[in-house]
């Protein structure tokens, strides 16, 4: 699988189907925080990914930042309000904080998958760490000058990477009702 496909891609967090990690037996969710989880021109993350790392920890699936910010203090922050884990100081694409974010809470790499909205950083990280990736949209424009360089060679590597089709929200999504649909994940190699 090339670096820039990831096991899916959907428009925001709250657009993945608790559902399909369980049915892919992902037992951890390492997410980015930055434009991910918080938007760049936003000091919280918003009401709907709240809700879904609600979700998601209530479907037993351990959810941990990892993030490339050097400010401690808001992905410190960040974790706490949404009652989860934490590795800041990441260095992505390193695959170093991934492994250590697995260990830290006790799920190994085949059962772990890594959100974030960046190719070459998050997806990159998430291939040589051995995890499973998954592709979200920038949740600002707000973003470092040196990123949004990076997000038009993202557009030519993106080209043929398609978008999931089903929406979590959706009450009574379930697997069955996901198979239905043409979606990623398209396979299991990471």
């Amino acid at each position: 699988m090339p670096l820039a496909t990831p096991w899916m891609r959907v428009h925001a967090i709250s657009d993945i189907p608790v559902s399909t990690l369980i049915d892919h037996n992902i037992r951890l969710v390492l997410v980015d925080r930055d434009n991910t989880c918080v938007p760049g021109d936003a000091a919280s993350a918003p009401a709907s990914v709240a809700a879904w790392i609600d979700q998601a920890k209530a479907a037993s699936i351990a959810v941990c930042f990892v993030s490339n910010n050097f400010h401690s203090t808001r992905v410190e922050a960040s974790a706490r309000e949404l009652g989860i884990s934490r590795v800041d100081h990441a260095m992505k694409p390193a695959p170093f904080a991934l492994w250590h974010a697995c260990k830290k809470m006790g799920v190994p790499v085949s059962q772990t998958v890594l959100i974030g909205d960046q190719v070459f950083t998050d997806l990159l990280a998430a291939r040589l760490a051995g995890v499973r990736s998954i592709l979200v949209d920038p949740q600002s424009i707000k973003e470092l000058w040196y990123t949004r360089i990076f997000r038009q060679m993202e557009k030519l590597a993106l080209k043929d990477a398609a978008y999931h089709q089903a929406t979590p929200s959706t009450p009574g999504a379930s697997a069955a009702s996901l198979a239905e649909k043409p979606a990623y994940p398209v396979q299991d190699s990471r």
